[in-house]
């Protein structure tokens, strides 16, 4: 990779009104502890996606990321700003234009991965065998077909975490929702799946908002990455990071402008000195 295909986010065109799958304007969310004080999880937040653009979004723990996606998903409305997605602004339009992956794959023990996938077919009133035969061609695809029969006890962790992507593909929805889904792998299984994730959305392309505690998996797997500050959530950095989709790992991050840009980040996420 040509260290020119790396450059600060200044020098990138935003997103035009009319291409936005992902969007939010001004957005805070605010809610009470336990104990009964007001957080304020996220304030004035200003963030946007084009139509099959991966957004990476990294920041510190509680910083509000899980509830960005939270609201994005329909599951909340923000106290003050407006958001979109998948080109609809209510709750009830923004539940049924996103598709959410836990970290946890919450496969169903006595279905076979096969029949795990189709769930998402099945949910929507497709009848359980034809589910299955619509969800075989993407098991092939990706190099799955033969841990079709498989029980999730009987798989790997990455494995299960790519039945668990397939399932999410299956729904249908224009916009992804990504909750740190690679976060209880151990490293080497990690990059494996972030390479292979990196592949499956360049052959099924979708709106991807990806939140991630891992500076190198967003750079990596993300067209653009977020920094957010610690709570409540503030947009203090945005990245770009042009290049041909999907690319090798290790030749991407071993790139001196990939690592240029990694520590960017990585400054951005620095908490100010008193």
């Amino acid at each position: 990779m040509a260290t020119t295909q790396l450059r600060a986010a200044a020098t990138e065109p935003q997103p035009t009104e009319e291409s936005v799958g992902v969007e939010l304007r001004g957005v805070t969310r605010r809610f009470r502890s336990s104990r009964g004080d007001e957080v304020v999880a996220l304030r004035g937040l200003d963030l946007s996606a084009a139509d099959g653009e991966v957004l990476a979004v990294v920041g510190p723990s509680g910083c509000g990321k899980s509830t960005l996606l939270e609201l994005l998903a329909g599951l909340g409305d923000p106290d003050e700003g407006s958001l979109a997605a998948g080109g609809t602004s209510s709750r009830e339009g923004r539940l049924a234009a996103c598709a959410y992956m836990p970290q946890r794959d919450l496969l169903l023990p006595w279905r076979s991965a096969l029949a795990n996938a189709a769930l998402a077919l099945e949910v929507q009133g497709v009848p359980a065998a034809a589910a299955r035969r619509r969800a075989l061609p993407l098991f092939e695809r990706f190099g799955l077909a033969e841990f079709a029969g498989a029980l999730p006890a009987e798989l790997s962790g990455g494995m299960r975490q790519r039945i668990a992507f397939l399932r999410t593909l299956l729904a249908g929805r224009p916009v992804l929702l990504l909750d740190e889904p690679f976060g209880a792998l151990d490293s080497i299984t990690r990059a494996a799946m972030q390479e292979w994730l990196a592949e499956a959305l360049a052959a099924e392309p979708r709106t991807v908002v990806l939140v991630t505690h891992d500076v190198r998996e967003a750079l990596y797997l993300g067209t653009r990455v977020a920094v957010l500050s610690p709570r409540p959530g503030r947009l203090v950095a945005e990245l770009a990071v042009p290049s041909e989709s999907p690319r090798p790992r290790r030749e991407t991050v071993t790139d001196p402008a990939f690592t240029a840009l990694e520590e960017q980040a990585l400054a951005a996420l620095e908490p100010p000195r008193p």
